[in-house]
């Protein structure tokens, strides 16, 4: 298949780009706006791939996104762009409005208007995958409830409450039009690559920097960690495999406070990559003002994805953290940029987990 990814230069987008590359026989066409959390070097171990193709532009534009796809014939669409800090949200609704909701919009009548000019095998293939988040669930208490497909929706924050609006118009556009739609809702990811502004990078920096590590409220808030490399497997098989109409919640089934994860960081770090003074980085950690609307605890059901397509998260929370941690500490070259220039002066207590 040849797979429009939009968002492919983000941190879960070129995972999954690089996946398809070099896993599977598919071809990817990358559509980025490259927004400040967007990065070609995440890419550039497929750039020279015949299989791939970097293509800027924005999804806003209905007219650019259809030429392209008639252009390229492309077989299925991923869609992952969108703006995701929960604080920039908070900070700046207007720009999530914007992406998520009318962007989401403009992306399905573009793909709309393509897969109804198509005909045969070609149309009856054609999927339009849409890829959100745990959060339009809002958030569940500290028991062993777990979101399923069927869990009414209950944002909490202006990010939440777009992507909830772009699911919904995913779905209509499948219910109304008829067009092959499916929906995916992945817990928290981390991994290589991702932009230093979110928690488990954020930690994983200021800790080698000796800097403090910031921690809203008491870290008592709970999420289910999911490795971005099983993310990308998993999105790859709802995308081609997934029954049109249905929707598929990924997740790790690895549960930790914001706590657990930070004092896991600092006692991985302190082994791999002692402090000058041996000093332990758990005294760097500062509990900031926690944030509003800050959901309690997430955490995914994650049956229907393991029994219909076979999936499973192959990383544990353990050791794909430590692989997490080993990539920071050997590829300075890729985030030290992004902290030195794109970053430098923004305020490092916002951290979305």
């Amino acid at each position: 298949m040849k797979i429009l990814v939009t968002g492919g230069a983000g941190f879960i987008g070129s995972a999954v780009c690089r996946h398809l590359i070099r896993d599977t026989e598919h071809s990817v066409v990358n559509l980025d706006k490259l927004t400040y959390a967007a990065s070609l070097t995440s890419l550039a171990s497929i750039e020279n791939d015949p299989r791939y193709r970097f293509v800027k532009g924005d999804i806003l534009d209905r007219a650019f996104v259809a030429e392209l796809l008639a252009t390229e014939e492309v077989d299925a669409i991923m869609h992952l762009a969108a703006e995701s800090h929960v604080d920039r949200s908070i900070d700046g609704p207007g720009d999530f409005m914007q992406t998520n909701i009318v962007g989401t919009y403009e992306l399905l009548e573009a793909a709309r208007a393509y897969w109804s000019s198509l005909s045969g095998a070609k149309k009856d293939g054609f999927r339009f995958h849409h890829i959100s988040t745990d959060e339009v669930y809002g958030d569940l208490p500290l028991d062993d409830s777990l979101f399923t497909e069927e869990t009414p929706y209950a944002p909490s924050s202006p990010y939440s409450a777009s992507k909830a609006a772009s699911d919904h118009l995913a779905m209509a556009w499948f219910h109304t039009y008829h067009m092959p739609v499916v929906l995916s809702n992945c817990s928290n990811n981390y991994g290589p690559y991702h932009f230093p502004e979110k928690l488990i990078p954020l930690i994983i920096l200021n800790g080698l920097e000796g800097k403090r590590l910031p921690v809203y409220g008491k870290g008592e808030n709970v999420r289910d960690w999911l490795y971005v490399d099983d993310h990308a497997r998993a999105l790859a098989l709802v995308a081609t495999k997934g029954e049109a109409g249905r929707s598929y919640n990924i997740g790790g089934r690895n549960e930790r406070s914001n706590l657990e994860v930070v004092e896991t960081i600092c006692d991985t770090l302190d082994r791999l990559s002692p402090l000058p003074d041996g000093s332990p980085r758990r005294a760097l950690i500062d509990f900031v003002t926690d944030r509003p609307g800050h959901d309690l605890r997430y955490a995914i059901d994650a049956t229907r994805i393991e029994t219909e397509l076979g999936w499973r998260a192959e990383e544990t929370f353990d050791t794909g953290l430590e692989k997490t941690i080993r990539w920071y500490l050997d590829n300075p070259d890729w985030w030290r940029p992004i902290r030195e220039k794109r970053y430098a002066g923004q305020r490092l207590g916002a951290v979305r987990a």
